[in-house]
């Protein structure tokens, strides 16, 4: 009963075995375009586009204005469905645990014959420098010692500074960096890789609701999908490009007394801005992958340094400890009736839930992109339970370090936080080769934003590609500088209230995610069980 995808699409775009692949007549790229040497889906291409440059020129007209509507905007989503927000990253573990410990997790990704197209390792590296390998370098400092002290809100209202404030603050970091984000693009990643490579879909979000809504998917319905992916994306990828030239020109500023003002930051941008065109032009195997690899190396010799010439026995303490403060506040912290703790909840963890949200489309996107060959358990183990456990370690490492300095009376940190994108390169000062070590943060930081930038472009060519894995040069190019320019255009037109709007936009966008991500669970579980049954046909024929 095998055929390719290849054979029932007419497309050379997705060519794997599939086992029992939907009956439909859309051929993948079927709506494009090909205009200036790109290959564009009509409309989802020339509609984004027109909203994101909209927006940006609103949001330079009247930077001001623009941040307070989305500032109203994203306080009005979080106050009135943080019950909304906090249910979905629950159902998200859940239903991912149970898919993985049910029959399900045997079917493979691309059919029974599919081999995974990279290596383990290079797999992981690249799923973990997409999904939060940034974040991890600019919170893993700040959110702990923050916690602890009191800074903006202390996790279920525990004392500050005390014993048991140092073992909240490094659980509560766990659990905001844990379990719950990566289920979110869990669910995402094997949702689009499941449709792609085993029923011979396209790789873009409208193609997980094919089981629900049948040939609507090609319509208007999924053309909104695809638009509100690609605007949450670009806006996540631009805002994070804003404030990343401000860690780095901060550090900079820390480390050579380099002025970290706007032409500083805007060259950091053009800098980071080149390195991800030329990687989208080389592609995963020679862009992606070897940035990845290369990032992952860097930061596990920056992990191993602090790690040995820091409070090791306090380190290895830590580590413990935050294991038992994460699995015994898990439920606490989950909870969203009644809670004493609404500073803390709303400020950190409902907006740390809705932005996992909103990025769902391009990590989950991503993902799915590099996860050919995998079988679903195996899906879900490394993309929920490993970057948990490396989380855990990290943190353990770096925001260990950091609270001890805090409890030890060590400044600058004894006195709390004072600007968040130094937070980590104060914590290095008070270590050995201070110097080394900052300018390895830098680079990391870097490299973190290039792969960020570079997967995000990768993902964006595909959805507005109309689902096709390969999109031509100048389209990859196209939407990497796109990025880049966004990001200087709204530093130099609005600075902080610019930056603010657009990551307030992708905040806002996570409202109506949350409820397209519940929805994608049914339409996944239906698509796995269609699968499961042809999987025991064609046992049942080969044994007979």
């Amino acid at each position: 009963m095998n055929r390719s995808a290849t054979e029932s699409r007419g497309s050379p775009e997705v060519a794997v075995s599939t086992t029992a692949p939907y009956e439909t007549d859309y051929e993948i790229g079927q709506d494009n375009l090909q205009r200036w040497g790109m290959d564009v889906h009509n409309p989802v291409f020339w509609v984004s586009t027109l909203l994101i440059t909209a927006f940006v020129v609103g949001t330079l007209a009247s930077p001001a204005q623009a941040s307070a509507m989305f500032s109203a905007a994203k306080a009005f989503a979080i106050g009135n469905f943080d019950w909304l927000f906090v249910v979905t990253g629950n159902v998200m573990v859940l239903f991912c645990l149970a898919i993985a410990a049910s029959p399900m997790g045997r079917i493979r990704l691309g059919g029974p014959s599919a081999t995974p197209e990279f290596s383990t390792p290079s797999w992981f590296a690249m799923l973990f420098a997409a999904g939060m390998g940034i974040g991890l370098m600019f919170w893993s400092v700040a959110e702990p010692v923050g916690y602890f002290t009191d800074w903006a809100g202390s996790p279920l209202g525990v004392q500050a500074r005390t014993p048991e404030a140092a073992s909240l603050a490094m659980g509560a970091t766990l659990f905001h960096w844990g379990l719950h984000p990566w289920a979110i693009y869990a669910l995402v990643g094997l949702t689009l890789a499941f449709f792609t490579f085993n029923k011979g879909l396209p790789l873009t979000l409208r193609s997980g609701f094919y089981p629900l809504v049948q040939d609507r998917t090609w319509g208007w319905f999924g053309h909104l999908i695809d638009i509100t992916a690609v605007t949450a994306t670009i806006f996540g990828l631009a805002t994070s490009l804003g404030f990343g030239a401000k860690q780095a020109a901060s550090g900079l500023g820390f480390l050579f007394g380099i002025d970290p003002g706007l032409s500083t930051q805007i060259g950091v941008i053009a800098g980071v801005t080149a390195v991800a065109t030329l990687s989208v032009i080389r592609g995963l195997d020679g862009g992606v992958k070897l940035l990845s690899n290369l990032n992952m190396a860097l930061a596990a010799g920056l992990l191993l340094f602090v790690f040995a010439v820091g409070p090791t026995l306090s380190i290895v303490n830590t580590i413990g400890q935050t294991a038992w403060a994460y699995g015994s506040n898990i439920l606490p912290l989950s909870n969203f009736v009644g809670r004493t703790d609404q500073a803390f909840y709303h400020d950190w963890t409902v907006f740390y839930w809705a932005w996992w949200i909103s990025w769902s489309p391009f990590v989950g996107m991503f993902i799915a992109r590099i996860s050919r060959g995998r079988t679903v358990r195996q899906f879900i183990v490394a993309v929920l339970l490993v970057p948990a456990a490396v989380t855990l370690i990290w943190m353990s490492v770096f925001g260990g370090t950091a609270l001890h300095q805090v409890q030890a009376g060590v400044e600058p940190l004894a006195s709390g936080i004072g600007e968040v994108s130094l937070s980590l390169f104060q914590m290095l000062q008070n270590l050995p080769m201070a110097q080394v070590t900052s300018l390895l943060a830098i680079v990391l930081v870097l490299v973190f934003f290039v792969t960020s930038s570079d997967s995000g472009s990768l993902v964006i060519d595909s959805i507005t590609a109309g689902g096709k894995l390969e999109a031509p040069v100048p389209q990859r190019v196209f939407w990497a500088v796109t990025e880049g320019v966004i990001a200087s255009a709204l530093l130099v037109g609005g600075g902080d209230d610019a930056l603010g709007a657009l990551q307030t936009a992708a905040i806002v966008v996570g409202l109506p995610f949350s409820v397209v991500l519940l929805v994608m669970c049914v339409s996944l579980f239906l698509g796995l069980r269609h699968e499961q049954a042809a999987l025991r046909r064609d046992e049942a024929q080969t044994a007979s």
